[in-house]
């Protein structure tokens, strides 16, 4: 391996270290109802981002609510001195892929059927800690908004 190659692992490793994931498989809505909530939470703090899926009135927010919570758990093991409040994590990328779709059969007029697909979606779901200065800039941006 080359100099420049294994900088370039060396640095992809140490940006590694601060994010954690968690990843859902076969989640049984479609990918494009599963998006919607994504969109919603992508680059939320996370504290803000379990409220507006807790009172989400969508059904997918409860599976992303529970991702979350997991990809939490999996900070913390992976930063046990370090508090969830105090590091200011934040949702840095979510993914929404389709996975398997079941196929069905409904019945419809004069002795037709329909052909029915039942969707699924894999979602993973990243979380980083911002810097403090990454914050000051948007609390800024925040306040010159009001």
């Amino acid at each position: 391996m080359g100099a420049r190659k294994r900088n370039r692992a060396n640095d992809l490793k140490e940006a590694r270290k601060e994010l954690s994931f968690a990843k859902l498989n076969n989640c049984q809505t479609s990918p494009r109802k599963m998006r919607l909530i994504a969109d919603m939470i992508r680059g939320m703090n996370v504290e803000k981002a379990m409220h507006v899926l807790k009172t989400s009135p969508k059904h997918a927010a409860r599976d992303m609510r529970k991702l979350l919570l997991s990809a939490v758990a999996n900070w913390e093991e992976k930063n046990e001195n370090l508090r969830m409040e105090e590091s200011n994590l934040f949702v840095q990328k979510v993914f929404v892929d389709s996975a398997r779709a079941l196929k069905r059969l409904q019945t419809a007029p004069q002795g037709r059927a329909h052909r029915i697909l039942k969707r699924s979606n894999h979602v993973t779901l990243y979380i980083g800690s911002r810097s403090m200065e990454m914050t000051e800039i948007e609390d800024n941006n925040e306040k010159n908004k009001e």
